[in-house]
Order: C-alpha cells, then structure tokens, then sequence
C-alpha cells in the first residue's frame, strides 16, 4: 500500500505522517516513511538546493524539474523496491504538491505538470493521498522563525495553494480525500485513519 499526506505549510503534516507510521506498525505492517524532496542521497542534496539555498535565483520551470528529478529518484530507490517487498510506504507530501505549489500557486500549466509528473514517477502513484486542510493564517501561526524558500513567498501564494489542493481534490475524488486539520492532532489522526480504513 503506498500513501501520501500533503498539505499547506504548517497543516501538521510531518505530524500525522509519523502517527499514521506508528498506527500501521502496530497493526502488523511493515512500513516505510520517505519525504519529497528527500529520502535519498540525490533527493536530500536537491531538497538542500530548492528549501535553503536563498542566494540561488530557481525559475519555475527548472523548479518543477528539480522536484521532479528528487521524485524520480525517490520512486526508484526507495518506494518501488518497499512495494515489490509488500512494505507499506507512506511519503511526506508526493507529485500532488509539486501541481499545487508550482501550478496553482507558481503559474505553471497544470495539467503539463501532471503529465511530467507520470514520466517522473513512472506512473506510480498513491492509492490515497491524505489533504490536510487549513486556514491559512492558522497555518502561518504554527510556522517556525526560519522559514524555507516555500514559507516566504507569503500569504497571497500559501491562499492559492490551499485552494489549489482542494480543487485537485475535487478533480480526484477518486484518490484523494481531504481532512479539516483545525482539531487536536488527536481528531486530525483518528480522520486520517479512517481514511485509510476505508482504502482497506
């Protein structure tokens, strides 16, 4: 089974992704966490290039190509071996952000994005990808004081990517659910979990 939660910055997705990791251990899986960008050498050098590097001037084409590249790489050395072994993977964030960040948030054609995306990955996709959705100005209060290139590109751009994350929802009903993440981490796990039920 391979899941994905996104949402906007500051949703409580690092959050959630961990206790949803824990609840399916204790329900006998064995399970793999990633993040994207991330969980490989190349991944985790990329993520470094696109979250820190504010001196580096990253257009939004080569933007979305570096994600992408992160993916690829991530599909082929961590989430497809995890899956061929009957591993459960659960990634932090998936194509679905790059669409939303750099799509409904950044300008670029959607639907390219989502076309690049399917090269990139090889197809493989989530069977459920878990939306936490929030207002923005709670979001921005659980931020941290060093923010990453994403979290300054201020208020404007975190409205339409939320709002870019429930129209793609829309879109996918099919494998894509969304939940309200105003609760306590407690009601926001027990929505996520039962999401996943349902998928089961």
């Amino acid at each position: 089974m391979f899941l994905s939660i996104d949402g906007i910055d500051g949703c409580g997705k690092s959050t959630q992704v961990g206790r949803l990791c824990r609840w399916l251990a204790a329900r006998g899986r064995e399970v793999v966490a990633c993040r994207d960008p991330g969980s490989t050498a190349l991944g985790e050098a990329i993520r470094e290039l696109l979250l820190e590097r504010h001196d580096l001037d990253i257009r939004g084409r080569a933007e979305m190509l570096l994600y992408m590249a992160a993916r690829a790489q991530m599909v082929d050395e961590v989430i497809q071996p995890a899956l061929a072994e009957g591993k459960t993977v659960v990634s932090d964030r998936y194509l679905l952000a790059n669409v939303v960040y750099q799509g409904h948030g950044g300008g670029l054609d959607v639907e390219t994005l989502w076309q690049v995306g399917r090269v990139a990955t090889g197809g493989r996709m989530p069977e459920l990808t878990v939306v936490l959705d929030l207002p923005v100005e709670q979001a921005a209060t659980r931020l941290g004081q060093s923010l990453d290139r994403m979290e300054r590109r201020g208020i404007e751009f975190q409205r339409r990517v939320r709002e870019g994350f429930l129209v793609e929802a829309r879109r996918h009903a099919e494998r894509i659910v969304v939940v309200d993440a105003r609760g306590t981490p407690d009601e926001v796990e027990a929505a996520v979990r039962a999401a996943v039920e349902r998928l089961s």
